[in-house]
């Protein structure tokens, strides 16, 4: 890190169409970088890296406080409805080398809806998927966000309810990334406040990992 004031984490987001992860990537950087609406077809085709501004407020190391700025990578939606696994596959592997391969990657931020069941099936292949992509240790660097959390508050569930009423399926891929998980309110997404929250939370799960990077490297 040239800078010792000022400290850049790197993200990647992955999920499936219309979990909101180009949401997400946007809201994590303050911006509207990636494309982002309701769709019957997936969105996003190809990755792209957002950068966020330097972000104050967030950190401080030594007693001074510690600029933050953030990277995210946007990624296809697995399953995709017009691209094959394998074309997903290789064009994320591609694109995380192509932009972490040198720096490492901070976090996965695998994002899930709150407000739909997660079924046996949908989590076996969203854990293989991650597994091939970020290799064996993909679990350690892996942090579920789980969006639309407010519609599961409407319908009467705080955190601790939802937890306690979660299906074995989501409970056991909790365990498996050892509970790393933040919970977020699409209304208040765009919210600073609320951007800072989340940051932080990341920023305890990078701590958590010793401030150590998944490598990636592609292989032809």
């Amino acid at each position: 890190m040239a800078d010792s004031s000022e400290m850049t984490i790197n993200l990647a987001v992955f999920g499936r169409t219309q979990t909101g992860k180009s949401a997400v990537g946007n809201s994590l950087l303050g911006s509207l970088d990636f494309e982002s609406h309701c769709s019957p077809s997936s969105v996003t085709t190809q990755c792209r890296l957002g950068r966020s501004c330097r972000i104050s407020g967030i950190i401080r190391s030594k007693g001074h406080e510690q600029g933050l700025r953030v990277q995210v990578l946007d990624t296809p939606a697995y399953p995709h409805t017009s691209l094959s696994k394998e074309q997903v596959t290789d064009t994320v592997r591609s694109a995380l080398a192509h932009y972490f391969g040198k720096e490492g990657l901070h976090l996965a931020l695998l994002v899930l809806r709150a407000d739909l069941p997660l079924c046996l099936d949908e989590s076996n292949h969203t854990i293989q998927f991650m597994q091939e992509l970020l290799g064996p240790t993909w679990k350690d660097f892996t942090v579920v966000l789980l969006t639309h959390a407010d519609k599961a508050e409407e319908a009467g569930f705080g955190e601790e309810a939802y937890l306690h009423s979660a299906s074995s399926t989501l409970l056991s891929l909790l365990s498996l990334v050892q509970h790393k998980y933040v919970f977020l309110n699409n209304q208040k997404s765009i919210i600073k406040e609320e951007r800072a929250i989340v940051l932080r939370k990341l920023l305890g799960f990078i701590r958590q990992n010793n401030y150590q990077v998944l490598l990636l490297n592609h292989k032809e």
